[in-house]
């Protein structure tokens, strides 16, 4: 709804502590749930997230890389799954049927701005296939290092899977209540000496989830080619088309500012169960084409090009406040339900929405030294070009509906309400160097220097005069310090900025629409440790992010005695995110662990708004992910899976005035590997919420309104994987 209104014999120390705390979390709020199986990363691994090609033990910035077997292992269907495997990434608007919005370390994640796909910059206001991904990496934290414009929260990377392996898979998965689908991994080299390579993933999948009437469908196809050629050039071409049609579920509110309890609500409830309620449609075709040239050893020049083209169609039965049948008068229900339940239904559809994005990256990236100091450099220049462009929308109240989502009202779908076009350039310079030092020490530097220009003009029905057209510029440096204490333990501190631009939004209750406002910079400190050695890796890291704040303030009728436009956006105060997080990847005899926990005090400071509270909504302070996978030794190939996951208490509304429990939840499965001559296949299982646990899972606050989404209930799934 964005367009509406815009392996050792013991546990490490940081695992026993991460069970320790998980064992408060569920004295102090509760069971609930989740399943998954863990396997513990090499120390070889990299991020290319991070912007450096050093394993990340050795790099001082925090990432998580996510393989696709964990996904398989507990069930994963869409990339919002993550939330369940990481402790600093939490749900925010995860609505089924629509795209994944993401929170990392209290702050969200801009969909816009924070998502990349091989490195380079995409749009994810759409659904993002996994099919085609090898791995999702997530850098935690500021990224003006690594983005142009971007929220302080981190960045998600998806990484395409290459034709690296010869490969034959195909698989088949069913979930409750009545979801299946097929998928088709084909992988191979050829060529006399193999120069050239081919890979092809197809998938099909018919959705029918945990909720009345929300059936649909997608597809995914992809095509990922490369030619080794001689003198180390290397040339990649691939192409990915997805399909998603099914309807997004609506959120539940609070019920006249009083959060209902949940296990009066049945969460298989469709709020957007109308006989007009149409899906909501998301198309996409992204190419990639990227030509890396050998230059002398250790030096490398590449160049790569991305065009993603994405078509919706956006629809919902949206469930907002409780008006007049008007649709103008709401008082005192204007962001949440009435006393029991009601609430006004709004036809909203916003049809062939089209975004897209394209991108050229030039860098080279080498080693070389400098006297005694050993560099490893990267230098290069982005271009970015992004274009949205939409068509008048509907957005009509057609009703009065209730919780049980039983109330049926008529269709209002006549499409006169203005929407914004949007049209966007960015080139960034930037540059990154890792200088190794004496005595195991090492300083990291990177800049990277951004010239934007933006504009918007609003559809058919808009006022052109609240159009806007701007530029801005700016600089966001980092710097790290490190220290290899020994040949598996490293320290590290480091410093950075990062920066978003903000305009008054271009509406007509706002006394000067489409004002540039001074671009938002944040900062962010972070101390941590790491230690690897094998498959036995554990990391602390403490963090300290402030991110300026923008408010609607209403003009003062003293200073403006008849103001035709009420609100005023200003600069107002800051949020600060300290938290500690740690991670734990171990292996005690037949037990695989994978264990994280995040403990964040985050605060609103400096606000001149009396009805904004100290804590930011739908922000948990505390989280532990536990997951777990334990091979039965009396049947080769047999492992248990297990996973705990637990997130704190919320605040619903701005002036901290409710807010939803914390709650646990514990899923469990299995996994079977089979071999059969040349081929292998792999049995899973598994059941979700294992104990039917009933909660508030998220409680967003967004378009003015308080939202609660529900933890699923228990649900069962199960696949089959076979490899020849």
């Amino acid at each position: 709804m964005a367009s509406i209104f815009r392996s050792r014999s013991k546990l490490t120390p940081l695992a026993a502590a991460v069970f320790a705390l998980a064992s408060s979390a569920r004295a102090d709020d509760a069971p609930a749930v989740q399943s998954v199986q863990i396997t513990a990363r090499s120390t070889a691994d990299s991020a290319g997230v991070t912007g450096f090609s050093q394993p990340l033990s050795r790099t001082p910035i925090q990432a998580d890389v996510i393989d696709p077997k964990t996904l398989a292992d507990i069930g994963a269907l869409s990339l919002s799954d993550l939330t369940r495997i990481d402790a600093s990434i939490t749900d925010s608007y995860n609505a089924v049927g629509y795209w994944t919005t993401f929170t990392v370390r209290g702050f969200q994640v801009d969909n816009q701005r924070n998502f990349r796909r091989d490195g380079l910059p995409i749009n994810a206001e759409t659904s993002l296939p996994l099919e085609n991904k090898s791995d999702v990496e997530v850098l935690k934290g500021l990224s003006g290092m690594q983005s142009g414009t971007s929220a302080p929260g981190g960045i998600v990377n998806l990484v395409v899977k290459r034709p690296d392996v010869d490969l034959r898979s195909a698989s088949l998965l069913w979930s409750q209540n009545g979801t299946y689908g097929v998928a088709a991994d084909l992988s191979q080299r050829f060529g006399e000496q193999r120069q050239f390579g081919a890979r092809l993933n197809l998938s099909a999948t018919r959705l029918d989830p945990n909720y009345r009437d929300d059936k649909g469908h997608k597809q995914t196809a992809s095509l990922a080619t490369d030619w080794r050629i001689a003198d180390g050039s290397l040339l990649e071409l691939e192409f990915e088309h997805s399909l998603q049609s099914q309807p997004s579920v609506p959120a539940f509110s609070t019920f006249a500012g009083v959060v209902p309890d949940p296990h009066t609500i049945d969460p298989h409830i469709n709020l957007n169960d109308q006989p007009w309620s149409l899906p909501v449609v998301l198309q996409g075709n992204t190419m990639s084409l990227r030509f890396t040239q050998a230059l002398a050893p250790d030096w490398q020049v590449k160049v790569q090009a991305l065009q993603q083209r994405l078509v919706s169609n956006d629809h919902l039965a949206f469930a907002y406040g409780l008006y007049d049948p008007t649709g103008t008068t709401c008082d005192p229900y204007c962001n949440t339900f009435g006393p029991n339940g009601q609430y006004s239904i709004w036809d909203f559809r916003s049809d062939d929405e089209r975004r897209q994005t394209r991108d050229l990256d030039v860098s080279v990236d080498g080693k070389f030294t400098t006297g005694p100091l050993r560099h490893a450099a990267t230098a290069g220049v982005l271009e970015t070009t992004f274009t949205g462009r939409f068509n008048d929308e509907a957005y009509n109240i057609a009703g009065t509906g209730t919780s049980d989502g039983l109330t049926f009202v008529p269709p209002a779908p006549t499409p006169d309400v203005p929407n914004t076009n949007r049209t966007e350039r960015s080139t960034e310079l930037y540059l990154r160097d890792s200088i190794e030092l004496p005595a195991d020490w090492a300083a990291w530097v990177g800049v990277r220097h951004t010239r934007l220009h933006r504009a918007t003009a609003q559809t058919a029905s808009g006022d052109p005069t609240q159009d806007t057209d701007y530029r801005q510029s700016f600089t966001t440096p980092w710097v790290a310090l490190s220290k290899q204490l020994t040949p598996q333990d490293m320290v590290y501190l480091s410093w950075g900025e990062g920066v978003e631009s903000n305009v008054t939004p271009n509406l007509a209750i706002y006394k000067y629409p489409g004002q540039v406002q001074p671009s938002t910079l944040s900062r962010q400190w972070e101390a941590g440790f790491k230690h690897a050695s094998g498959t036995d890796q554990w990391g602390l890291a403490a963090y300290d992010v402030e991110q300026p704040q923008y408010t609607d303030i209403a003009v003062d009728p003293a200073k403006d005695a008849s103001p035709d436009n009420p609100l005023l956006h200003l600069r107002d105060g800051v949020v600060r995110s300290r938290g500690l997080e740690g991670e734990a990847q171990t292996r005690v005899g037949a037990l695989t662990l994978r264990a994280s926990a995040m403990l964040q005090h985050v605060r609103r400071e400096g606000s001149s708004d009396p009805t904004v509270g100290a804590i930011p909504t739908n922000v948990p302070s505390r989280s532990v992910k536990l997951l777990a996978d334990y091979a039965i030794a009396p049947v080769p190939g047999l492992s248990v899976l297990a996973n705990m996951a637990y997130e704190g208490p919320r605040e619903v509304f701005p002036d901290d005035s409710a807010r939803i429990p914390g709650w646990t939840r514990y899923d469990l499965g299995a996994r079977y590997t089979q071999s059969m001559g040349n081929s292998t296949l792999v049995w899973r299982a598994g059941v979700d919420n294992l104990f039917d646990r009933r909660a508030w899972r998220e409680a967003p606050y967004q378009y003015e309104h308080a939202y609660l989404f529900p933890l699923e209930p228990r649900t069962f799934h199960a696949s089959l994987e076979a490899k020849f």
